[in-house]
């Protein structure tokens, strides 16, 4: 059992001691009640497939430049944020506080609810849809996972396919829900079924 102690001192309001914080403005009140309970996995690369950058960061903080790269005008306009950003070396920021409500689900539904974004949490992969991810993401990743789940009583995580599969398909097939479910040794039925890990 973890210790309150411990909780608290890894979160402030929402806030996670370990992550790089940076305000986005896209985000709102959680409906009365949330119950924070679901996880959602994202992958995004700005341009797709190009590394390394701050365009991620620029996109959820609306300071992103239009006219950088062509890919650009096709999103032109877009606020949005997620919660987390795990880039490829592992590091991690944080836009919003997991108190309040980021928007990166969209028009979702999962475990019979709709409108993931009033109780979930976003993280978004630095990666490209059905490509694979780093090992110091997965690290990163369970680390978090594992200090969400102390303070949130979350008991489902999905990808962004799973919430809204008629829209999106990340993070993908490059992303490895068994090293998930193996780091985070989380039960089966925490997982969507289609990936669930069987039990051994």
């Amino acid at each position: 059992m973890v210790n309150s102690s411990t909780i608290d001192s890894l979160w402030d309001q929402g806030w996670y001691r370990f992550a790089r914080r940076l305000d986005s403005p896209n985000f709102g009140a959680r409906p009365p009640g949330a119950l924070v309970d679901l996880i959602v996995l994202h992958s995004i690369s700005l341009p797709p497939g190009v590394y390394g950058g701050q365009q991620v960061q620029r996109l959820f903080t609306n300071t992103l430049d239009w006219g950088e790269h062509p890919y650009y005008q096709q999103i032109e306009g877009l606020k949005v944020s997620a919660h987390f950003f795990i880039c490829r070396q592992g590091d991690l920021w944080q836009f919003v506080s997991c108190d309040d409500r980021a928007w990166h689900a969209g028009v979702s539904n999962y475990r019979g609810r709709d409108n993931c974004n009033d109780d979930s949490i976003g993280i978004e992969l630095e990666g490209l849809e059905g490509e694979l991810f780093e090992a110091a993401q997965y690290e990163t990743l369970n680390g978090l996972c594992a200090a969400l789940a102390a303070r949130y009583p979350v008991q489902h995580i999905a990808g962004h396919q799973h919430v809204a599969p008629e829209r999106k398909g990340d993070p993908g097939a490059g992303f490895c829900w068994a090293q998930l479910q193996q780091g985070l040794a989380w039960p089966s039925q925490y997982f969507p079924e289609a990936v669930a890990p069987k039990a051994q």
